[in-house]
């Protein structure tokens, strides 16, 4: 899982808790909102209008009793009024949530039965058939039956109020308790998640960073241990390649010829060694210059190591034009140069070099020497003898004919075969064309080409 994946996860856990938070939140406020809604819309108002209704009974027996008493027509009519009001009243019952669930048809019974005994009495206008006071119980009894079913209506609103109250309370008490312990929980859960890709991250990065300090003071072995397959684990991949390669390019500088700057002895066997094994088509050229004694002797270490330069700079130069990947340039030391390549191209690259020698060799020789074609030495017994103008001899070992079995067996063939070379008074390269015989017999053809 990538960095990106892994920070994503994070927050996508953290999200889920705050989402978790925020739903449980609004469905909280949701039922809270319907009861608070269902207190505001039914139980208040319904206290409020069975009280209302309570003081227009009352009003209504008292105008009722005045008028039969004094007879008034005027208190009659209030009586009749307040009657209406009673009646808009029980409708607005109507208006309310849940009006099924209200006697409204038993409070209106009552309510016309009250009226009728009212209406009664009063066409009466005092002549009574009932004994005295019975008038006055039924109308009184009819009153308590309605003020008492008012009474238990107002009630039984005023508790569903309360019940609704303590609901409210025990909706946010859980709300809290719930709330604090998601958050409490989404906090753990980032803290944990946190340290998890923190130490995911942290852990490799400080594992390549002493691996970095490490590889500074040339401890190319020193790998970063990271088990990750994120990108951290990539890089600690490329790391440790990066370490092998600057390993290698210290091995092959601390092996390089300090003239030429080429790989030395142990870098030409390495990649010989390589050739080898792999079994893969190559030549390995063995290249030579032929009286750079003489010439050193004569003009000095310093125009001796110009030449030397300069043959580096045309082997290299050859390569370039005509050799192609895989091609490797090494300096043993000396005048002794290496070049492996494939079979296909050491034809060209080394009659190059030899074209490229023969040509820019005689500019190192002072005026006289180029004019005479030689200068004049002597050897180890004190004799004066005089030593052509250089010439370059390049010996080549290939597997093409020949199943090459170490670099030591290389390295043989081509000394022969340079020794070959230097027996021709020109630039030359030779090529080694023997065959491995069939089991049980000689080779009856010669070691030897020269071209």
């Amino acid at each position: 899982m990538s960095i990106g994946r892994k920070l994503l996860l994070g927050f996508l856990s953290y999200g889920v808790v705050t989402l978790l938070i925020a739903l449980f939140a609004l469905s909280s406020l949701d039922q809270l909102n319907a009861i608070n809604y269902s207190i505001t819309q039914r139980d208040i108002p319904l206290v409020e209008l069975t009280d209302r209704i309570m003081e227009n009974l009352l009003a209504q027996e008292l105008f009722a009793g005045r008028s039969v008493i004094l007879k008034s027509p005027d208190l009659g009519a209030l009586f009749w009024k307040r009657n209406e009001e009673f009646e808009k009243l029980i409708l607005q019952f109507y208006t309310l949530p849940q009006p099924e669930t209200l006697p409204i048809a038993q409070l209106t019974a009552l309510h016309e039965e009250y009226t009728q005994f009212f209406k009664q009495e009063l066409n009466r206008r005092g002549s009574r058939s009932l004994p005295a006071g019975e008038s006055e119980k039924r109308i009184k009894g009819k009153q308590e039956e309605i003020i008492q079913l008012l009474k238990k209506i107002s009630l039984a609103a005023k508790q569903d109020q309360i019940k609704k109250n303590q609901m409210i309370s025990e909706i946010g008490n859980r709300a809290f308790r719930v709330i604090a312990g998601l958050c409490v929980a989404g906090i753990l859960l980032g803290v944990l998640v946190a340290r998890v890709i923190t130490r995911n991250i942290s852990g490799p990065i400080h594992q390549l960073k002493l691996s970095t300090m490490q590889i500074s003071e040339g401890k190319f072995d020193h790998v970063p241990a990271v088990q990750s397959w994120d990108e951290l684990g990539d890089l600690s991949h490329a790391f440790h390649e990066m370490a092998v390669r600057l390993k290698h390019m210290e091995e092959m500088y601390l092996d390089a010829n300090p003239l030429t700057r080429l790989p030395g002895g142990v870098a030409i066997e390495e990649v010989l060694k390589k050739r080898i094994e792999e079994e893969s088509p190559m030549a390995f050229c063995l290249a030579d210059l032929r009286n750079f004694k003489a010439f050193n002797d004569q003009y000095g270490y310093a125009r001796g190591n110009e030449v030397i330069l300069a043959t580096a700079e045309m082997i290299k130069q050859a390569v370039r034009e005509h050799g192609g990947e895989g091609d490797f340039v090494g300096h043993i030391g000396g005048d002794d140069f290496i070049l492996i390549t494939p079979p296909d191209r050491f034809e060209k690259i080394c009659t190059a070099v030899i074209a490229e020698f023969d040509r820019k060799i005689v500019a190192f020789y002072n005026p006289e020497d180029r004019q005479k074609g030689y200068i004049q030495g002597k050897t180890r017994k004190g004799e004066v003898v005089s030593f052509p103008i250089m010439t370059i001899s390049i010996a080549v070992v290939t597997n093409r004919n020949r199943k090459l079995k170490n670099h030591i067996q290389v390295g043989e063939i081509a000394a022969e075969m340079k020794n070959f070379a230097k027996s021709f008074s020109k630039s030359i390269f030779v090529v080694d064309k023997r065959r491995d015989p069939p089991p049980g017999e000689r080779i009856k053809n010669s070691p030897l080409k020269k071209t």
